[in-house]
């Protein structure tokens, strides 16, 4: 099969590593050339640290490396079957390439988009032929993360969507198909956790690193939001929240922060700039939380409720089956366990009673419950 790979960023060479491992050819472009070849000696580098650690062996690095090759236009993508985009987030940008991608692609040709929170539908329209148009988001690092959203528009043709979630199984990744929302389903879910830590620092409830500890030793998450916005990059988690928020008309539920703006203007953006809710350069000591079991089992619940919360409106709106939900939030961003099943866990009528305090104290429609929360 013939894969082009539009943008050559870190998840543009991930996603063409998965395919070609799959044994896919594959085209890599970028409109910035240096780009293509910097993230191609990259990926030389991972496939022989792959090679050294006995995870594959030399000819598989060889293979994977001569699977792909680098496009000099966006012209040589035209004997792909599936093409998929990984630019920058944004939609002007995205469909100015679609609609010259349309020119040299044969009619068969699939276009996907890896965005992670613009309307594929807005994408998709555009398009002379919108029923070839589907999301197909994966997360990074795309070669380790394991999940991939499939994201049909309302235009996509029906058997489109299975067609992806068949060809990801044979990727070797886990696919769930979500409907066409702000957020999809990880990143519409997910708000909460790095929304809420940001709103109890803001009021001056805890520190980042608390907010942190809190979650990792009551939640067993692997990272606090804090650490993850780091990791992902404050500017492009604040971008993502932005969009979501917009996209939802302004929903409260959904506010960015004021505090995530400022580290974004400051060019404060996590460990890719040496600096963020943490220090990464040389030499820089991580603060240790100050330990206070009553206020981390505050934070816990209140963030937790949240997430639950989410993934019951979540449920009550259809955006995916339960199975999916689950294994959503499980592959896509390490949850130590499904939102649904933590619900029932915790019990949802501790999850609603928290929720209820909240909205009592600051009588804001971010804290309101989905319908059928109050149902089960």
């Amino acid at each position: 099969m013939n894969i082009g790979i539009i943008g050559a960023g870190t998840m543009g060479v991930g996603i063409a590593q998965v395919a070609a491992t799959a044994g896919c050819k594959v085209v890599l472009f970028d409109a910035n050339a240096p780009q293509i070849d910097k993230a191609l000696s990259g990926l030389g580098k991972t496939l022989q640290k792959l090679v050294e650690k006995g995870k594959i062996s030399q000819e598989k690095a060889s293979e994977i490396r001569n699977n792909i090759v680098k496009g000099e236009v966006l012209q040589d993508l035209k004997d792909s079957n599936l093409v998929i985009e990984a630019i920058i987030e944004n939609k002007d940008i995205k469909t100015k390439v679609f609609t010259e991608l349309e020119n040299y692609v044969s009619e068969d040709c699939i276009i996907g988009s890896n965005t992670s929170s613009i309307s594929i539908t807005s994408l998709g329209a555009e398009l002379k032929k919108p029923e070839r148009f589907i999301g197909i988001h994966f997360f990074n690092p795309a070669p380790l993360m394991p999940l991939v959203e499939v994201i049909p528009s309302l235009l996509t043709e029906q058997t489109l969507a299975e067609k992806i979630y068949n060809l990801m199984k044979v990727w070797g990744k886990i696919p769930v198909i979500a409907k066409d929302i702000p957020g999809f389903i990880v990143n519409r879910i997910a708000r909460p956790y790095y929304g809420e830590g940001l709103r109890i620092v803001e009021e001056n409830i805890a520190t980042p690193e608390q907010v942190d500890e809190a979650m990792k030793t009551l939640g067993n998450f692997k990272m606090g939001p804090f650490e993850l916005m780091d990791l992902i990059g404050i500017d492009v988690n604040f971008s993502v929240t932005t969009t979501v928020y917009k996209d939802y008309f302004y929903d409260p539920k959904y506010k960015p922060s004021l505090l995530q703006q400022r580290m974004s203007e400051a060019k404060l953006h996590g460990r890719k700039t040496g600096k963020g809710f943490y220090d990464y350069s040389e030499g820089a000591q991580k603060p240790v939380a100050q330990k206070d079991e009553a206020l981390y089992e505050q934070i816990f619940l209140r963030i937790i409720s949240m997430l639950i919360n989410e993934a019951v409106e979540a449920k009550r709106l259809g955006v995916a089956n339960d199975d999916d939900l689950e294994l959503a939030m499980q592959k896509g961003v390490n949850y130590p366990k499904g939102l649904l099943s933590w619900g029932k866990e915790i019990g949802y009528a501790k999850v609603s009673e928290t929720l209820q305090n909240l909205y009592e104290e600051y009588r804001e429609e971010r804290y309101r419950q989905s319908p059928l929360l109050r149902k089960i």
